[in-house]
Order: structure tokens, then sequence, then C-alpha cells
């Protein structure tokens, strides 16, 4: 049982390590971490939690880093990527997107809200749940990771490459402060359709595989009423979100088009079963072809960890202990229970809870919706907030 003196100590230190906080997420945004990049970024972070005191601090093969404090059974990991997108066009932004600048207490940068504003939070979190004895039979992570360009990917090197399985994680992805235990899959597909190529000047020598695309991305469009419906995790969406073209110049006939589909899975809804969707779209042309993605990039070490683009549906139950730990924190802290929730988007959850089986919920400050744009932005208040969740969550779980 947590004792109001120690709700109170979490208050009070919190308050006092408030400004190192903040500056230190301002660090942390202030360093680009484009294209999983994040080499400079885990290196600031691995000195932060060098000076709090963690055990032990090190990169992994993949080039995540990766912080242990506390030495009990249970293994509690807290996940947050610091890598980003990139700034698209600069001239979009009213602000240097690395450096930010707040306004109103909202801390406006590349990455404040995906993901690096969990960051100092979940760091400091940990550090401070030691000192309070709340990390007592427990053994913290912080895991800072590179997620953008395959969901998952990371948790599941670290599981599989590296041996270090957790089990339990909370995962900062914005949560607007709120308790998440779910959201819906992803399968990534792409379709090939193959041409003639000729000059444009004499193009009816040529079979065009632009057009040949056209029927196909109109006929994608139409499928979502058809498309999965779960009572939680909400309906299922399907987008055609890239073009590619391979022509000897613009004034010739293209001789081979690739689309790239996103398809956001519910439960029940299986990854074979969609692509067989799009091939019935298809028929039985030989010269369009559709596949599931395969994800073979090297990380920034050179580490290859190859999978295919599928990231399940998971949701964690309402009543599960981790689930009401988090919302009893809520509680503890600030005086009424945290309500529950879903994100729209994507995360690691796809691999800890949809692929490994471990238990996983979200908790972060920020808002989804403001993830990829040029108003990228988290409260510092929340921020600061955020850190006593993440120190007292290790104390509920005994």
């Amino acid at each position: 049982m947590v004792q109001q003196a120690v709700i109170d100590q979490i208050h009070a230190r919190v308050g006092e390590q408030r400004e190192r906080i903040i500056q230190f997420l301002k660090d942390l945004c202030a360093i680009p971490s484009c294209d999983s990049q994040i080499r400079a970024v885990g290196e600031r972070a691995e000195a932060e939690m060098r000076a709090l005191g963690f055990d032990e601090v090190w990169f992994d093969k993949m080039g995540n880093v990766v912080g242990k404090i506390g030495d009990g059974p249970v293994k509690l990991l807290y996940d947050s990527h610091i890598d980003t997108v990139g700034i698209g066009d600069l001239d979009a932004w009213s602000w240097d997107p690395f450096q930010g600048k707040v306004e109103n207490g909202i801390f406006f940068a590349r990455g404040a809200c995906d993901e690096k504003g969990s960051t100092p939070g979940m760091i400091y979190g940990l550090a401070l749940a030691r000192e309070l004895g709340l990390l007592d039979g427990v053994t913290g992570y912080y895991f800072g990771n590179m997620e953008e360009w395959c969901d998952g990917i990371a948790p599941h090197a670290l599981v599989e490459a590296e041996g270090l399985r957790p089990d339990l994680v909370v995962i900062g992805e914005p949560t607007r402060m709120q308790v998440y235990r779910g959201h819906k899959g992803r399968v990534e597909m792409e379709v090939v359709a193959k041409g003639k190529s000729a000059h444009a000047a004499s193009n009816f020598l040529g079979d065009n595989a632009i057009y040949k695309m056209l029927p196909l991305i109109e006929a994608i469009s139409k499928l979502e009423p058809e498309l999965g419906d779960d009572p939680f995790l909400g309906h299922g969406r399907i987008t055609v979100t890239d073009m590619k073209v391979k022509t000897p110049s613009i004034n010739a006939v293209p001789d081979e088009a690739t689309i790239f589909i996103d398809r956001r899975v519910t439960f029940g809804e299986e990854p074979q079963q969609e692509l067989e969707r799009i091939q019935r779209l298809i028929g039985d042309r030989a010269d369009i072809q559709a596949k599931i993605m395969f994800y073979e990039d090297p990380s920034y070490t050179g580490f290859v960890f190859p999978v295919d683009k599928i990231f399940p549906a998971w949701a964690l139950p309402e009543e599960h202990a981790l689930v009401q730990a988090g919302v009893r924190a809520g509680s503890l802290l600030w005086g009424s229970p945290l309500p529950t929730g879903k994100w729209d988007f994507s995360t690691n959850g796809i691999y800890w809870m949809g692929k490994a089986g471990i238990p996983s919920i979200g908790f972060g400050p920020g808002d989804e919706v403001h993830a990829h744009t040029v108003i990228d932005q988290v409260s510092l208040d929340d921020v600061v907030r955020a850190t006593e969740w993440y120190a007292l969550l290790p104390g509920l779980l005994k």
C-alpha cells in the first residue's frame, strides 16, 4: 500500500526537478533523429541515465539505447521511440523545428509529441521510483528505440537478438495523459503492374502500367464499407499511400507501376485474407501481382532483422492488473482515476502485446493528432506530471 507520504514526496521531488526535466526534453528535440539515425539522441539519453544513477546503460546491436535500474524479479520496461519523421518542407514551419518554441506552456518542436515527450518522464520517473523504494521487487528498463519505419521491429530484436524479455511494458506514445490499452493492427502490401515501354509520341505501341492501376485504385477506394469492425478498436481502414513508376524518361510510356497499401486491421481480420481481397480485385491477370511487404533494411549500425510487414491488432482487457494500476496511479496522484482508451495510430504494442503477448499499456503526454505535423507539440506541465505517474506505477504492481 503506497502511503500518502510517498505521494507527497513524488510531488515534491518532481517539482524540484521540473526545469531539469524540461531542459532534457528540449535537448532531445534539438538533436535531429530522422530516418532512424538515433545514435546522437541516444547518447544524450544515455548521459542523463548515467547522471541519475542507472545501474547499466548500453546500446543494443540495432543501435537502440537501453538503461537498467533496480534488481527485482519483475521486469518492467518503459518504451519510447526517439526517432522522428522528417521535417518535410522547412518553409511550412513557423519556427525552427529542432530548437522549437514555448508558447502558453506548450513546447512546439519535431518529436515533442511523437515521441520524445515521454522520455524525460520515464527516465526521471524510474530514478525517482528507486529513490523512494517503489522499485522494490522490480527491475526497471528504459528502452529508447527506432520505430517510425517499421513498428515493433526494435522490441522484437530486443527480445529475440538480445534476450531481454520484459514481463510488463508501458509505451510512451501520446495518450493525452490517459491509459491506453490497444489499437488496430496493420498490413502493408504492394501491387506491381507490368506494362510495355514506348516513346510517348508513339504511345499506341506501348502498354501503360499506370493506366492498368487506375481501376484497381478506384476499387480499393470503395472497399471500406465491407471491412471488419470491433466495438473497442473500431472499423478497418484501407488507403493507397504511395505510387512509384519506372519509365525510361518522362517522354516514354511507363513499363512498371507500383502502389503501396496501408490496411488497418481490427480483430478477426487476417493478413492473408486481406491480401486475397486485393488479389480478387486484380483477378487472374498475370501482369499485376500483389504481395505483403517485407522489411530488411539495415539499421544505422548495419544490423538487419528481417520481418514481414504484418502488425497485429491488440488490446489488453480493461480489468487487467496493469491497466488498473495505471488508472489507480491517477487517483493517488491527482485525485481521480484516469480514463482508458486506445490509439488510432500504431505503436510498438503490435509486437509487445500483439506478437509476444506481453501485457502492455500506453501512457504519455501529448495528443496523437499533432504527430507528424508542423505543429508537433506537447504541454510542458504534462511532461512534468507524467514523471510522477512513471515514478509511482512500479509501486502499484506488487
